[in-house]
């Protein structure tokens, strides 16, 4: 028997009445659940099992799955599905958790970026790629990946006038190394800066850095890639209701 918070990332109809979850959790990392009954009318853990909500669970481990005994809600982030912005960005956040951890892996920087995530969200109403950006910036760090961004990845010149960013070798390239790095992509002065400057900014606090919306979306289309690179996954299918959404009020 364990105890340990989590947050629902995934949830799968199991049968007629029951759930088969992947939670991320505190303590022990992404994990599958089953939650038996969950979908029975008058089930006591709707709520628990639904994606975003955030929980104490009281599990058993099975052969195959943990099972769910207790569940005693924390936040049920519900004002996230009262946007549809907030939907579309708070999915792409489990769906980031959901595609690149492995299972039962801790990762306690994560967990509390998640969880943060989710807070800030589920109260925004303006400059949602702004955040995005600086979430995955410091989602990808937090896995190992963190851009390298004061000097060139591969000379180590501390020049970054003209630079451009490279997926593969995870940092900026310098005008001297274009040629030894052709499938790089060139970033101006402001998307440096303002990568830098999301980067290191406190999540809650990134709506103070001055940036143009076309520079924040060649940033998050950059941090896309990047992040698949590293991951080795080809898509994630939550930025198809992301990208169907009207740009004036993103």
């Amino acid at each position: 028997m364990i105890r340990t918070e989590g947050i629902v990332l995934k949830e799968i109809r199991y049968k007629d009445t029951s759930k088969i979850l992947s939670i991320y959790t505190k303590k022990y990392g992404k994990i599958s659940v089953m939650a038996r009954g969950a979908y029975r009318p008058k089930s006591q853990i709707i709520a628990n099992t639904q994606a975003f909500s955030y929980n104490e669970y009281q599990l058993h481990r099975g052969k195959n799955f943990f099972y769910l005994n207790q569940a005693d809600i924390i936040e049920s982030f519900y004002s996230i599905r009262e946007k549809i912005e907030r939907v579309g960005f708070g999915y792409y956040l489990l769906e980031l958790i959901d595609k690149s951890i492995p299972d039962e892996q801790e990762n306690h920087k994560i967990f509390d970026l998640l969880l943060k995530g989710l807070t800030i969200l589920s109260k925004l109403d303006r400059e949602y790629f702004k955040f995005i950006t600086a979430y995955e910036l410091k989602f990808i760090s937090f896995l190992g990946y963190k851009p390298y961004l004061n000097k060139c990845v591969l000379c180590g010149r501390t020049n970054t006038n003209n630079v451009k960013f490279s997926i593969q070798e995870g940092g900026i390239i310098c005008s001297n190394c274009f040629a030894f790095n052709s499938p790089s992509i060139y970033i101006n002065k402001e998307m440096y800066e303002g990568m830098n400057s999301l980067l290191y900014s406190p999540l809650e606090d990134v709506d103070k850095v001055i940036i143009s919306k076309d520079s924040l979306y060649k940033l998050h289309e950059i941090m896309v890639e990047y992040i698949l690179y590293n991951i080795d996954r080809q898509k994630f299918n939550s930025l198809n209701l992301i990208n169907s959404l009207d740009e004036e009020h993103i």
